[in-house]
């Protein structure tokens, strides 16, 4: 595969800032160090520390338009005509990390795309009418441009995902919403998740932490909401469009952070009570983190976290996305019914190492590789 390595490009949506996907386009570009990534925007001071601001980055007309590196959403429209402007003639094998549109490149018949999946693009999908309820457009004549844009992306999707010769997905709950939106068979390969990061201490302190990006999906404002109510302790690392929004709705228990170094955010974790989440989402890096420091999860069930946090072994999940659902599973954690093992919940967290991901990748892609060759030197009539 060394030799083949040279002939791979990497596409990746966007480069705004470091994230749970920036992690795992690192942990992708370790194993293959000469491949270039192609991106929609890129914000390069976000990745000073990061081995990705070391490759060639090439960027799309977006990067360059007023508040795109801020507001690209502002730009969803756009963002599928951009992609299928980047020119990847060159290579044998795409190689794309998708959860919008890097999926939709163009490749030639004897190219192997490769799409490593988060979640076929979630507003148009799965949460389409959640979207259309939070930003206020899911009633009356203003909901038309909105549902129409998102009537234009679902038919667009559809038609790209067949460019993709194979799927791969972050979980198999991601697995499930690939089969969903385009009928396509998807292997399922962990997210990498940097265990040595962290240490589990038994003596912790008393608050609770939580870890996102500032965004409506993320569901942070669930969980401040929760905690003021409680009157207990949290700490609310991230930063993003909604930070002030929702610090307004902190009560003086509320410790909103902001964006904080990954030794920071490490040692706070390996100090804390429990993690809590909120989100529904396709796999979640951060309650994985979390476990790797000893610290129990207290999450939604639904979703990646199904997959990554054992209830009454590693954490609590509750079943309703609502303050009161967490709130009641909060108040048990509190009257401690369960005893949680810290050496069991880091032990779980061995289960998502990086090694492991990028050896089955790299082996996907081997294998994916051979067999597609094979296809095309057998002018596909196999």
């Amino acid at each position: 595969m060394e030799d083949r390595a040279k002939c791979l490009a990497v596409v990746h949506d966007v480069l705004p800032v470091m994230g749970g996907a920036e992690r795992v386009l690192e942990a992708a570009l370790q194993i293959y160090p000469q491949a270039p990534v192609y991106t929609l925007l890129y914000r390069p001071e976000k990745f000073r520390d990061s081995i990705i601001t070391n490759r060639s980055i090439h960027t799309s007309f977006i990067n360059f338009l007023p508040g795109a590196k801020r507001f690209y959403r502002n730009y969803l429209p756009l963002l599928p005509v951009a992609v299928e402007q980047f020119d990847l003639s060159a290579y044998e094998i795409v190689l794309s990390f998708s959860y919008a549109v890097a999926h939709g490149v163009m490749a030639r018949p004897d190219q192997l795309h490769i799409s490593y999946t988060y979640t076929p693009v979630r507003q148009a999908w799965r949460a389409y009418h959640q979207y259309l309820s939070e930003y206020g457009d899911h009633k009356g004549i203003r909901s038309w441009p909105t549902r129409w844009v998102l009537h234009y992306l679902r038919q667009w999707d559809f038609a790209a995902a067949a460019r993709v010769d194979e799927f791969v997905a972050v979980s198999h709950w991601a697995a499930r919403c690939i089969w969903r939106a385009y009928r396509r068979y998807a292997e399922v390969i962990y997210p990498p998740v940097d265990i040595e990061r962290f240490n589990s201490r038994e003596k912790r302190e008393d608050y609770f932490i939580t870890i996102g990006r500032m965004e409506t999906h993320k569901r942070l404002d669930l969980i401040v909401a929760a905690f003021t109510r409680l009157n207990l302790p949290l700490i609310v690392i991230g930063d993003g469009q909604l930070f002030h929004r929702i610090r307004r709705q902190a009560g003086p228990t509320v410790q909103m952070l902001g964006y904080q170094p990954d030794d920071i955010v490490a040692d706070l974790l390996s100090r804390g009570r429990a993690y809590v989440h909120a989100a529904d989402e396709d796999f979640g890096l951060a309650p994985v983190e979390a476990q790797a420091a000893g610290c129990p999860v207290i999450a939604f069930g639904k979703g990646g976290v199904t997959e990554t946090v054992q209830q009454g072994v590693t954490g609590i999940l509750y079943p309703e996305q609502t303050v009161e659902s967490l709130m009641e599973a909060v108040t048990r954690f509190e009257a401690g019914g369960i005893r949680f093992d810290r050496g069991k919940i880091r032990q779980n967290a061995l289960r998502f190492q990086r090694e492991r991901f990028q050896q089955e990748l790299g082996c996907l892609i081997e294998r994916k590789w051979v067999e597609f060759d094979s296809r095309v030197k057998a002018g596909y009539r196999s």
